[in-house]
């Protein structure tokens, strides 16, 4: 071993038989064990200590080498294994040459050892699993570790067919069923089948006779042809006659037609000249009403001129009238009195209100500014408080999935705080806040589980109280703590942190966190936390010299812990790590410092804002006084204002109502003059209209001469249109006759038609029924069976009919009937045939199974009796009793068989079952041990490892269980044994082919390659001499 664990460089020889390993605590022994397991290809969980490869080199070293020689002739087996700590992989060698790890294993299968079968390689972090394996899982490493090679394979073969003859019997079960189902399903298609063939039957009547009908039907049709074409013959003579005597009637009636349009043609003509006569007539009536509206129009504006000229003398009179009343006031008006000084100093008096009333809105303005500021201040607080608060629930949460009892009892706390004398701090992980959250990891490293949950107390009493209601009354599981009477949390460390920077120490433990002042006294004084620094990558870096150095007792690198202890063999610190924890609860922090400081602020802002409200209250008091002195101010200004401008508006207004007098007068109106203008206007207007009615009385004249002409042409048109109608009455009766003799015609003649093509069509549909071509003629079969049937379509019916009755009573089948009927057969037929198979393949794995279990389980047995032979005599020889057992509840479980370990070591209680529970530490490893020494002399493996298994034995087991060791050990037959414990019994019997090995350790040793056994030897008889 190189760079190995505690080991710089060891090469160690054992013995052929039993090696007994021998060295205080601490010194090396296991590592000899880690040693074995990981060179020869073995994982770390095999051995308990760590999860990666790497930590097993020396700490500071970068790389650790393992050498192993196994005995295999003619050449031995030389195997190396070089771990790099960088990346955590490791390096194989085979004879000095370079392999792989699937070599190794596969030379290291090849003479059976097996690292991780607790029966052959038992470390010392794995002795009290073995109690804890199962007798399945013992069975498996007993076969592995010393039975025949193949019988661990039949084991495992058993399992595999008994697996496959579970799934062949459930096959076979479930196919008999199918096949029991499906045969009952046939019985049932075979009536059906039978049905099915009656319905055919009568089927076939029914296509027969849907065949005649077609030719029935066509017969008759045929026959009312023949008919309806002679009755349309008859027809057709006698209207030809009937046209020829209309012909004269025809003429004469074209020539009253011919006569009427021609006065129709005169009568269109007179039509325009009446209408453009008519428009002339209109349009002087129009230019007449026109010159009467113009006449009105004069009139009219003759009226307004009037109108305006009373209104404007009205006006004036008005006017007139006012200006004599301001003028009566203006007299009565006196000298205007001085009025200014009264003036100026209301004005100075509203000068100073107004200076008042803005360094009032100044400092309301300024109130309200700090109003709105603390507002924000506020608000700011109570979110930093609310989001505060949040973390401290998100902890609470935390604490009632992983604590519910903690969480209850914390509940019923904040209702009752009032029971206690002094106060009580709540669960330590709510109220611990870590100034950091990446530094969460080592607090709660540090501080255990219980007291992470527990209620710390400053007096005994308060906790003697909570924790007999917690636990009596309402049956919750809590943990409490009490503060120490004098308090630690001022205590000083015992030197600076400045002194450790140099070694990559940055803070003490109690520096990283806040707590309540009791919290934090019960931490210093249980835990020292103001005693025990935190380091870096840097600090594991060079933890040699910190351990030797600073000699501390607890230290944190980045992400270990560690203890140091002094050996109580050689005076030298000796350490232990184990890697960090990730942190659950104190990752979120809530530092109740800032929450009452916050508080404190948040008070200290409401005080402020109640202030300022009563100031901004009174300023606006002053604000109302000094609106309701200037209103009257100004009241009084206007008032002496308006007496001092009465005289001079009168004056103004005097002067405005005299220039508005003069531009009336001077908008007078001449009415006479107007009449006679208007008289003039309305003369000329009654001359054209006179013109015009001249010229509208000859229109009228043209117009009734042309409409008389129009009145004798449309009398004469009337006339002649009287005889045309008399003309068509007359041919209208004689035509009738012949319409409905045409129409008889065409309704025989659409009958005939119709008739034709409906024998055509049954035609057709017949031979299409009867499936033959238009020009094949009907076969004899076809008529044949036709006089067998009806001969009419009522019988022919009928028959259908009662056919179909018949037919109908056969329901729900259908030619797939008989096909499932047959696909059934088939399946059936197929179903059996795979049965058989099936079956047949049972027997044939049924057969292998018991020539495999016969292979296996008498060997089995066999080996089983060995042990448990073995086994009884040690237990025998320790006046107590054992037996190993083959166990199984069902024989043909193959994957429950088991080996059961039932041991008794009082003469009053019978035989119990090994298991983890039942017996006590020592009792578990007496009983381990000899069942391991049992399996000694059966072993066919190349050597055992028992790692401090006599731990737990008392002083008389200790001694009978070694003796066993070294009687089983030291035979010839048995393979190599290796046995380590830190210390022996005085007076033990031992043996010559014995190879004991003591592990030193320390500063004093020499090295391996300067010790010289017969030099020690000789002076060692030296020494002896002299003191005799």
């Amino acid at each position: 071993m190189e760079n190995f664990l505690t080991y710089d460089n060891c090469e160690v020889y054992p013995g052929p038989h039993l090696n007994m390993i021998v060295g205080a605590n601490g010194t090396g022994k296991s590592s000899i064990v880690c040693a074995i397991c990981l060179g020869l290809a073995g994982k770390p969980s095999f051995i308990g200590r760590a999860d990666k490869v790497g930590f097993f080199v020396k700490r500071g070293c970068c790389k650790g080498t393992v050498e192993i020689e196994l005995f295999k002739p003619p050449d031995n087996l030389v195997i190396t294994r070089e771990i790099h700590v960088a990346n955590n992989s490791s390096t194989w060698l085979i004879n000095k040459k370079p392999s792989s790890l699937k070599t190794v294993e596969e030379q290291i299968a090849a003479l059976n050892i097996q690292v991780g079968n607790l029966c052959q390689f038992l470390p010392q972090d794995k002795v009290g699993e073995f109690a804890k394996l199962s007798k399945v899982e013992l069975l498996e490493a007993t076969e592995k570790s010393i039975g025949p090679p193949e019988m661990y394979r039949f084991h495992c073969e058993l399992k595999n067919f008994r697996e496959r003859e579970r799934e062949l019997e459930n096959l076979c079960k479930e196919k008999t069923n199918s096949l029991e189902k499906m045969k009952q399903r046939i019985e049932r298609y075979r009536q059906d089948v039978e049905r099915y063939h009656e319905r055919k039957r009568h089927l076939d009547v029914i296509e027969m006779l849907e065949r005649k009908r077609p030719w029935v039907e066509y017969e008759n049709v045929r026959q009312q042809y023949e008919e309806v074409k002679q009755d349309r013959d008859c027809v057709r003579e006698e209207l030809k006659k009937l046209k020829e005597t209309q012909s004269p009637m025809i003429q004469q009636i074209q020539e009253i037609e011919k006569q009427f349009r021609s006065l129709d043609v005169k009568i269109k003509e007179k039509v325009p000249e009446i209408k453009e006569t008519s428009q002339k007539c209109k349009q002087n009536q129009d230019a007449l009403e026109k010159k009467d509206k113009q006449i009105g129009d004069i009139q009219q504006a003759l009226r307004m001129k009037r109108d305006e000229e009373m209104d404007r003398q009205k006006r004036m009179n008005i006017t007139r009238q006012m200006i004599a009343d301001w003028q009566n006031e203006l007299n009565s008006t006196g000298a205007c009195e001085n009025l200014q000084p009264q003036i100026d100093s209301i004005n100075n008096d509203l000068r100073r209100l107004q200076e008042d009333k803005a360094n009032i809105d100044s400092d309301v303005s300024d109130l309200g500014n700090e109003k709105e500021n603390l507002k924000t201040e506020k608000k700011r607080i109570t979110d930093r408080i609310i989001q505060l608060d949040n973390m401290m629930n998100l902890k609470e949460e935390k604490l009632k999935r992983r604590y519910r009892d903690t969480h209850s009892a914390l509940m019923w706390l904040r209702k009752n705080r009032n029971q206690f004398k002094k106060s009580v701090c709540e669960p330590m992980m709510l109220v611990i806040n870590m100034k950091d959250n990446i530094h969460a990891k080592y607090v709660e490293n540090h501080i255990s589980a219980n007291d992470m949950r527990a209620f710390v107390f400053e007096s005994q009493e308060d906790m003697e109280i909570f924790l007999r209601e917690m636990r009596d009354h309402q049956k919750l599981r809590v943990n409490a703590v009490c503060a120490p009477s004098e308090s630690w949390a001022e205590n000083r460390p015992s030197r600076p942190i400045e002194e450790l920077h140099q070694y990559g120490f940055f803070s003490f433990l109690r520096e990283l966190f806040d707590a309540p002042h009791p919290v934090m006294s019960y931490l210093c004084f249980q835990y020292r936390v103001h005693e025990v620094p935190v380091g870096t990558e840097r600090t594991r870096n060079m933890i040699e010299r910190v351990i030797q150095e600073t000699k501390l007792k607890q230290l944190y690198t980045a992400e270990e812990r560690y203890f140091v202890k002094v050996s109580v063999y050689t005076n030298q610190p000796v350490s232990s790590n184990t890697p960090l924890r990730s942190a659950q609860f104190l990752i979120d922090s809530v530092d109740t410092e800032e929450r009452r400081q916050l508080e404190e602020q948040q008070q200290g802002i409401n005080n402020k804002l109640q202030s300022l409200d009563s100031d901004l209250t009174t300023l606006s008091e002053r604000q109302g006084h000094l609106e309701h002195k200037d209103n009257e101010l100004r009241q009084q200004k206007k008032e002496l204002l308006e007496r001092k401008n009465k005289r001079r508006q009168l004056e103004s207004k005097i002067a405005m109502k005299h220039d508005s007098l003069r531009q009336m007068e001077q908008d007078a109106i001449n009415l006479d003059q107007e009449a006679q203008h208007t008289n003039a206007k309305i003369k000329e207007i009654n001359i054209q209209k006179a013109k015009l009615v001249i010229e509208l009385k000859e229109l009228v004249k043209d117009c009734i001469a042309l409409n008389t002409l129009k009145v004798d042409l449309v009398l004469q048109s009337t006339t002649v249109s009287a005889k045309k109608h008399k003309l068509d009455s007359e041919y209208k009766a004689a035509t009738g006759h012949v319409r409905a003799l045409e129409e008889q015609f065409r309704v025989l003649d659409e009958r005939k038609r119709s008739l034709l093509n409906h024998c055509k069509e049954l035609m057709r549909k017949a031979r299409q029924v009867c499936n033959l071509s238009p020009d094949e003629p009907v076969p004899q079969e076809f008529q044949t069976a036709f006089r067998d049937l009806p001969d009419t379509l009522d019988e022919i019916d009928a028959s259908l009919n009662e056919e179909k009755s018949r037919a109908s009573c056969f329901t729900g089948l259908n030619a797939s009937v008989v096909e499932e009927y047959s696909k059934r057969t088939e399946e059936i037929q197929l179903l059996t045939e795979e049965l058989e198979k099936k079956k047949k393949e049972l027997n044939n794995y049924r057969q292998n199974i018991s020539q495999v279990k016969e292979r296996w389980l008498n060997p089995l047995k066999h080996l089983v009796e060995k042990i448990n032979e073995k086994f009884s005599t040690f237990f025998n020889s320790m006046q107590c009793a054992g037996e190993v057992d083959l166990h199984t509840e069902n024989e043909e479980e193959y994957d429950k068989y088991g080996i059961r370990i039932r041991v008794k070591f009082r003469s009053s209680t019978q035989l119990h079952e090994l298991t983890p529970h039942h017996q006590s530490g020592g009792e578990r490893s007496v009983s381990t041990m000899l069942y391991l020494m049992a399996l000694q002399e059966l072993n066919r493996c190349p050597f055992r490892v028992v790692d401090e298994i006599n731990q737990g034995m008392d002083p008389v087991n200790e001694r009978r269980v070694f003796e066993m060791v070294v009687k089983t050990a030291c035979k010839e037959s048995t393979s190599q044994y290796f046995f380590i414990t830190p210390k022996l019994l005085q007076n033990l019997t031992y043996n010559e082919k014995m190879t004991v090995l003591f592990v030193y350790n320390g500063p004093f040793m020499l090295e391996s390659t300067k010790w010289n056994l017969k030099a020690f030897n000789r002076r060692r008889r030296r020494v002896g001499w002299t003191d005799a």
